[in-house]
């Protein structure tokens, strides 16, 4: 299965939460980070990223990983 585009993720996340494309560019390069730290597998980063991305958007209460 092919990974989506960081782009396009970046520019749907940006579209669908009124938030500037840089500020989610920012936000998603940042989690990234966090979540890619040590980890083994990455197969499902990019859609656990986009989650935390939107879900801090939208001012969702979360667990801490």
């Amino acid at each position: 299965m092919a990974q989506p585009n960081v782009e396009d993720v970046v520019k749907a996340i940006a579209a669908d939460t009124n938030t500037p494309a840089e500020t989610v560019s920012k936000m998603y390069a940042d989690t990234w980070a966090e979540y890619s730290d040590g980890a083994r597998v990455l197969d499902y980063l990019t859609v656990l990223v986009t989650k935390r991305v939107r879900e801090n958007l939208r001012g969702v209460p979360r667990d801490k990983h």
